[in-house]
């Protein structure tokens, strides 16, 4: 093994250390309320041991509406940890770090999958302060890093590899599916339309191949997961939540959300076909999913760990490296927010009150988008690394791009 391998393996397990010791406090506790959100150690693992019936070998999608809310592989991962754990004293505790060892692992292979892709910059994703402390929050870990090996194929021309990898990161957790709008303009602008659809219909293809056998046998409780999302209201952490919590009262929410959504991904479109040379997947991710969690209507803690890396593989200079610092302290101040917010909301005698949960909820909205601007000024600038290596393509308008697709493709 390479010696920076080793060291970033080394760095990863530290910061999995510095994480479990954060986390640890509630073990003791019994995540109890708000002790568990004044001391900001709060996760959901233990949270749903019981309460979707893990504790007593229920099947995740079996239990109605009291089932678990996520992806198929999600459910398998909390359900088949929860079958090795063995009933009685202590299981809860067990059940806890069963999960977060495996996740610490994950967070490992992450690492060093970052470094496959962005060498330089490697370290930032095992150091990222925010990211270290929300390691232990949630399951994410498993869904990133299979989004991060499709993204890591995709950019190496593995393209079946990588749509097998999408497919089940989208089964995992839902986030990843945003990622086949730039992956289909790349196909663009490289002319391979037929590459396109192939690629589509093998993600969905995995996709599916997970799924049915779920819906098939349990549809109530695997559908729970995709109800709770269409029918939610404004939630912790959204730009709509905040603004609503300052008073400003926008009606029709959910269409409001969308159009916002929408009129993201066309200026992502445009952005796209205006840089000078076809650009990696690796160089879009992070554009992408910060801009449908900017407009979504919940931006849970844990969605850090998504972004994280993802902004890490966006860099291509060091130039922007204050950008990225201003986002993650941005996010760090949020996640101490968040949680002496909920404490306050908890009985807690001391807290964030709501006014200023809202505005270092807008903060964050902010950090995150001077940093896609960042990355997209650095784009266009002609900063952006090809999937080729080579950078030397002409500058098209999107005019001539427009007009010179439609001539191919009639």
């Amino acid at each position: 093994m390479q010696k920076s391998a080793r060291a970033l393996i080394a760095l990863a397990i530290f910061a999995s250390a510095i994480s479990f010791i954060k986390f640890n406090h509630c073990t003791s506790t019994n995540w109890a309320t708000p002790d568990q959100y004044i001391h900001a150690c709060y996760s959901d693992i233990p949270a749903l041991y019981g309460e979707r019936g893990l504790n007593k070998g229920d099947w995740a999608y079996g239990n109605g509406d009291s089932s678990v809310e996520y992806p198929v592989v999600t459910g398998v991962v909390m359900w088949a940890i929860a079958q090795v754990i063995p009933s009685g004293e202590n299981a809860l505790q067990k059940y806890y770090y069963a999960n977060i060892a495996l996740l610490a692992l994950l967070f490992v292979f992450i690492t060093l999958i970052v470094a496959k892709i962005r060498p330089e910059f490697a370290y930032l994703s095992a150091l990222a302060p925010a990211a270290i402390a929300s390691l232990y929050i949630n399951w994410d870990l498993w869904a990133i890093a299979s989004m991060l090996v499709a993204i890591y194929w995709f950019d190496r021309k593995k393209l079946e590899l990588s749509a097998l990898a999408l497919g089940l990161s989208i089964s995992t957790k839902f986030m990843p599916i945003f990622l086949l709008l730039p992956i289909a303009f790349i196909f663009l602008r490289r002319h391979q339309l037929s590459g396109a659809i192939r690629y589509i219909f093998l993600v969905i293809a995995t996709f599916a191949v997970i799924n049915l056998p779920v819906y098939l046998t349990t549809p109530e409780g695997w559908l729970r997961f995709y109800q709770l999302n269409l029918s939610r209201g404004s939630d912790w952490g959204s730009i709509w939540y905040a603004l609503t919590a300052l008073g400003v009262n926008l009606a029709n929410l959910n269409y409001l959300s969308i159009l916002v959504l929408l009129a993201s991904f066309a200026a992502i479109t445009i952005y796209i076909l205006e840089l000078r040379a076809t650009p990696s997947l690796a160089s879009l991710s992070f554009i992408v999913l910060a801009a449908v969690m900017v407009a979504s209507k919940v931006y849970s803690p844990q969605y850090v760990l998504w972004l994280t890396p993802l902004a890490v593989i966006a860099l291509v200079d060091k130039r922007d490296l204050h950008a990225l610092w201003i986002w993650q302290g941005a996010e760090v101040i949020y996640h101490i927010a968040i949680w002496q917010h909920l404490a306050t909301v908890t009985g807690a005698k001391f807290g964030l009150p709501l006014y200023g949960y809202a505005l270092i909820t807008l903060l964050r909205i902010v950090a995150t988008i001077y940093l896609i601007a960042v990355f997209v000024r650095r784009g266009l600038a002609g900063g952006t690394q090809t999937n080729s290596g080579s950078g030397r393509a002409a500058h098209r308008s999107l005019r001539e791009f427009l007009f010179e697709s439609a001539d191919k493709y009639p």
